[in-house]
């Protein structure tokens, strides 16, 4: 195998420990909140850790990558994700699963950071835009494995089926009656794995282009004082809030309101969610080259708020589908939305990303807001707050600025830092 081709290979698997790493929490929703005694606040306190992380650390570590190198600052991610995974199995308590959350989703912003503009000189600018969308594919992928293997790991511990020696071994380091901590010994296995393959990878200097440059705090000052980056920092906001809104509160809705197994028909439901994201989100790219953007954007944003309806005010039958079904229709959200913003500013594109990635953030704190809300009423009326992120969403499809010839974000510009 080429170097070229092993590095590419390399950084499909960064896609898919990321997503693996990152998507599993609507799958443990239900246990963990069991396990510790949450209120549905603290519930919504794990994603929050989790994505304010993601949110405020993308910047500084693109900073830190300019100045240290990809290779150091990748090594450097996944030593956080396996010494956060580690101590929090060996120690699985409330706090220290906290500062877990937020360690892990620090590695993983920086690792977004890196592998963008690595995937481009790795594979070669001709086949950049591939590549991006084998990386999309891949991630999915991984986003509906990871609760898979968690449905494996819990019911099979729970079931004591000693006799695969995978789960006897699990079941000697987990705590009784908190078998989902099994998932965090499989992390901290894949991080280190995965930091140990690349300390012995010779990685290509990367030139990063305009577009992907962090860009100096003279042009943040410039741009947050234009009123579309903050229109549209927050479309990115009420998109993850959306997006994480929906997956991490699905299986523990299904189980409240509809008697679902968490561990099995709800994770295969978180599974299907991230799953019909995925091909949604190909369709997407797609649909977007040949009509226009602002239309595409309002009519899939209706369909998801459809879809949404009819999973919290539906049957059983109805919410396990309708549920999952609305991330197809939240796909092809994140790359109109960085379309339409980049189109608004004439400059400083790379700062503008930047600044559009922070909007991650909005994961974390819509998810206290629906717990906190959820305590006080229902949690069923504390997801209804995904119909006023959804909302937001929509009225970007009537005031945004139209694409030049419906051009929409390359795909140097879309897969940057994309969660």
């Amino acid at each position: 195998m080429k170097k070229k081709d092993l590095l590419v290979v390399l950084i499909m698997l960064v896609f898919f420990a990321i997503s693996f790493l990152t998507n599993i929490l609507g799958a443990l929703n239900q246990k963990v909140s069991v396990s510790f005694t949450l209120t549905e606040t603290l519930a919504g306190l794990l994603p929050f850790a989790f994505f304010i992380a993601y949110g405020v650390m993308s910047i500084p570590f693109g900073s830190l990558v300019e100045k240290y190198g990809e290779k150091r600052i990748m090594i450097l991610a996944f030593l956080m994700a396996f010494a956060a995974s580690l101590v929090f199995a060996v120690f699985p308590v409330f706090d220290v699963f906290i500062v877990s959350l937020f360690t892990i989703g620090a590695g993983m912003a920086a690792l977004q950071v890196v592998i963008n503009p690595l995937l481009r000189v790795s594979g070669g600018e001709a086949n950049y835009a591939f590549y991006s969308v084998l990386g999309q594919l891949v991630f999915g992928l991984a986003s509906f494995i990871s609760p898979q293997m968690y449905t494996y790991f819990v019911v099979n511990i729970d079931e004591r089926n000693l006799d695969k020696p995978l789960i006897d071994l699990m079941s000697q380091l987990v705590p009784e009656n908190m078998s989902w901590v099994s998932v965090y010994w499989a992390f901290a296995v894949i991080a280190i794995l995965m930091g140990g393959i690349i300390f012995f990878v010779n990685f290509p200097k990367v030139e990063l282009q305009e577009d992907e440059k962090v860009g100096s705090k003279d042009s943040f000052l410039e741009l947050i004082k234009n009123k579309y980056v903050i229109l549209y920092f927050l479309g990115i906001f009420m998109y993850v809030g959306s997006e994480q809104g929906i997956s991490y509160w699905l299986s523990k809705f299904l189980n409240i309101y509809h008697n679902i197994d968490p561990d099995l028909e709800g994770a295969d439901a978180v599974s299907y969610f991230w799953g019909l994201m995925t091909v949604g989100g190909i369709l997407g790219l797609v649909l977007m080259k040949l009509f226009d953007s602002k239309q595409i954007l309002r009519w899939f944003t209706v369909l998801a708020v459809i879809c949404v309806a009819a999973g919290l005010f539906g049957n059983v039958n109805i919410a396990l589908w309708a549920l999952p079904v609305s991330g197809f229709f939240l796909s092809v959200m994140y790359p109109t939305i960085v379309s339409l913003g980049l189109n608004s500013v004439a400059k400083h594109h790379g700062s503008f990303a930047g600044i559009l990635m922070t909007g991650i953030a909005g994961g974390a704190v819509v998810q206290i807001v629906i717990g906190a809300v959820s305590d006080f009423s229902s949690l069923r009326v504390g997801m209804m707050l995904i119909f006023l992120t959804l909302g937001y969403i929509l009225s970007i499809s009537f005031w945004a600025k139209p694409l030049v010839n419906n051009k929409t974000v390359s795909l140097r510009e879309l897969f940057t830092r994309k969660i």
